[in-house]
């Protein structure tokens, strides 16, 4: 059954261009023109892909994906027209996956999109060495319940959180530099920058660590990268 795309946008030409691309590539395109009738067509039709534009009419994009994330865990490619490194740095801290600047090629999107659907499968089919319990410290990743628990309290993770912890997790005290951790976690033909690793690390820290600021167990080693520390 061929995989479900959402396309957000207001500008119907842009909406048309991805919708024909995605379709000669096989996938089943659904549209949307404001923020309503996104999160309308999210409840309908439980998409596989959101291609999420941020400038919308009434709930803009980051409203629409701050909503889809509350709930679930689709993945989101945000849409802009504006080069700012604040606009992607907040699509990131919501919870979207990637990020594309307008103008761009349909044949780009349409890259990122099988990326992140190759790689969402891959999560999906863990090996049985990739089950289970890991524990570190204080710190209990369940692979099979895909939840991690901090002193036995659970902590609520988005899917790009959880593999991104798991992987740190699996070689404590390993440091992975930026692009280790994009070509492993995100997979390697993700079309991203090093800042969205940034970004996720921080969003954990938040919701891992009793002190972002001076973290217990996910370290940064000064220009090189990211480790979680052994206990």
């Amino acid at each position: 059954m061929a995989e479900t795309i959402l396309v957000v946008d207001d500008e119907k030409p842009i909406v048309e261009i991805l919708k024909y691309n995605l379709e000669k590539e096989g996938y089943r395109v659904v549209t949307a023109f404001d923020g309503e009738e996104a999160i309308k067509m999210v409840e309908a039709e439980n998409p596989d892909v959101i291609i999420l534009d941020i400038m919308l009419p009434g709930k803009d994009g980051f409203a629409v994906c701050r909503e889809v994330r509350s709930s679930r865990e689709i993945p989101i490619i945000m849409l802009s027209a504006k080069e700012m490194e604040m606009d992607k740095v907040l699509g990131l801290e919501l919870g979207a996956d990637d990020y594309v600047t307008k103008p761009f090629s349909a044949r780009e999107v349409t890259a990122r999109v099988k990326a992140i659907l190759r790689r969402s499968k891959l999560i999906d089919k863990l090996s049985d060495y990739d089950k289970g319990k890991l524990v570190v410290g204080k710190v209990t990743a369940d692979r099979d319940e895909v939840q991690v628990y901090n002193q036995g309290k659970p902590v609520d993770l988005t899917q790009r959180e959880f593999s991104l912890l798991v992987y740190l997790m699996n070689k404590p005290g390993f440091v992975f530099s930026r692009e280790q951790l994009l070509d492993q976690v995100w997979g390697y033909d993700y079309i991203g920058d090093d800042r969205t690793v940034d970004v996720t690390i921080r969003r954990l820290r938040e919701k891992l660590e009793n002190n972002p600021a001076r973290p217990e167990y996910i370290h940064t080693k000064r220009g090189v990268g990211y480790y979680f520390r052994r206990r």
